[in-house]
């Protein structure tokens, strides 16, 4: 269902920082981006939305952090989802009951489509930064900063 990694080693990040750096500018011609691989006269013929993808995921390893893929389609349970939101799985069940995040009943379970979560964390972010954003103009308005 998912590939997760775990903190990356010193050695791992310095590697994400150097290949973020090449692949920051990079902007494909079409639709794809071919990719030698090295040591071979292979290449690779990548999506756009996967160079997306990998710049995001390097981006995170060189800050230090563990990256988890799931599947837009995949169904997690309610702890795997309060991993996934690092809180409790108490507290997932009340955002699931008062309908913050979609889910289906699997028998007595409840099942939450990875996207779901994903889109429940897109508008907690969203919200959080417009109150930051209120915050910063209050506080320049009233000269505090």
């Amino acid at each position: 269902m998912s590939a997760a990694h775990e903190q990356p080693t010193v050695v791992e990040q310095e590697q994400a920082r150097q290949a973020l750096q090449l692949l920051r500018d990079v902007d494909p011609a079409g639709e794809t981006l071919d990719v030698t691989v090295a040591g071979t006269s292979e290449s690779v013929h990548l999506p756009r939305a996967a160079l997306d993808l990998i710049r995001e995921v390097l981006a995170n390893m060189a800050a230090g952090q563990g990256v988890t893929v799931v599947p837009a389609h995949a169904e997690l349970t309610t702890q795997q989802a309060a991993q996934m939101l690092n809180v409790s799985r108490p507290h997932v069940i009340k955002l699931l009951d008062e309908g913050n995040i979609e889910y289906r009943m699997v028998g007595r379970h409840r099942r939450i489509l990875a996207s779901s979560l994903l889109a429940y964390q897109r508008t907690q972010l969203g919200t959080s930064r417009a109150a930051a954003d209120e915050l910063a103009a209050l506080t320049e308005d009233l000269g505090l900063y």
